[in-house]
């Protein structure tokens, strides 16, 4: 027999007995946990939600993420509805060529009130030198908003 194995065993004995004290519930505080509350949500649209209706709950965070640099920034048909939360932002890809419009314009709003509004952007440019087609120039999205 190893004379390092009955050592070992014991080590390991140890350790479990150890491990099954740290986690027995001890005392009242043991049993005062709360269940955690879920925030608001939060839902995300992009250009797949061209020409939708989404529903959302007041206190939701709807943002639009745009994956080209030539979108303007998308701007709500009732701010009391959808209010915009802060400045949009823009984030090219590092690795775009010039011209190449590669990167994403996001903007976040809230649903502040019961009601619908429209997210809209628009652009003119599909690429460098690149006129968009007019079915291709402007986003909108309908946002129904319930209490």
């Amino acid at each position: 027999m190893n004379p390092r194995r009955p050592a070992a065993l014991a080590l390991a004995a140890a350790l479990l007995t150890l491990a099954g004290c740290a986690s027995a519930e001890t005392g009242p505080s043991a049993h005062a946990a709360t269940p955690a509350t879920p925030g608001p949500a939060t839902v995300t649209v992009d250009e797949h939600a061209d020409r939708t209706t989404l529903k959302a709950a007041v206190g939701t965070t709807v943002t639009l993420a745009l994956h080209s640099t030539y979108w303007s920034a998308a701007t709500s048909s009732a701010p009391e509805v959808l209010a915009p939360d802060g400045a949009p932002s823009t984030a090219p890809s590092p690795s775009c060529r010039p011209g190449g419009g590669c990167g994403t314009v996001t903007a976040a709003f809230t649903a502040r009130a019961p009601g619908t509004a429209r997210l809209t952007a628009t652009r003119t440019s599909c690429g460098e030198a690149l006129n968009c087609p007019p079915e291709q120039r402007t986003y909108e999205v309908t946002v129904d908003v319930e209490d």
